[in-house]
């Protein structure tokens, strides 16, 4: 995982409204804002150096599971992208304050859950952790055993 200091010498400082470094990636399909199900988002804001990374992920993603069972399983769940933030009881800037992590489904996988509780834990979604580790990313969820709805590039 990155520490915050060779994530701002690879993708600078990160500042409130992401300028200088943000880009808006249109969604091969659309997702569900997780705290409001019926409101869709159709592109999110990300670090224009995982851009074509995170849109490798969904394309495969869609490829690989379909939209229906996408839906279904709640890969469609989308909790954020770029904010900017200090990490939960921490001093150190989130992943998510340079655009460089996602959270997918946050009800089902949160913070503190763990291989025995998580949805992403589950069988069926071996293929989704695949998909973003072959582009680069990696799982807190697969590497720490907690925040499973959270990817952030690696490196």
């Amino acid at each position: 995982m990155l520490t915050t200091a060779q994530a701002i010498k690879k993708y600078g400082t990160p500042n409130e409204t992401g300028a200088g470094y943000l880009v808006t990636l249109t969604l091969p399909y659309p997702m569900r804002l997780a705290w409001d199900t019926d409101e869709t988002v159709t592109k999110i804001r990300c670090h224009k150096l995982v851009a074509a990374k995170f849109e490798a992920v969904f394309k495969d993603l869609l490829e690989t599971y379909g939209l229906t069972r996408i839906k279904e399983l709640g890969i469609d769940l989308f909790g954020g992208c770029f904010n900017f933030r200090k990490m939960r009881k921490g001093n150190a800037w989130s992943k998510h304050s340079w655009g460089i992590a996602i959270d997918l489904d946050p009800a089902r996988n949160t913070l503190k859950e763990t291989r025995a509780t998580a949805r992403f834990a589950r069988p069926e979604y071996q293929p989704m952790i695949d998909i973003f580790y072959k582009h680069g990313f990696i799982s807190l969820g697969v590497e720490c055993n907690f925040d499973w709805m959270h990817f952030e590039i690696k490196a």
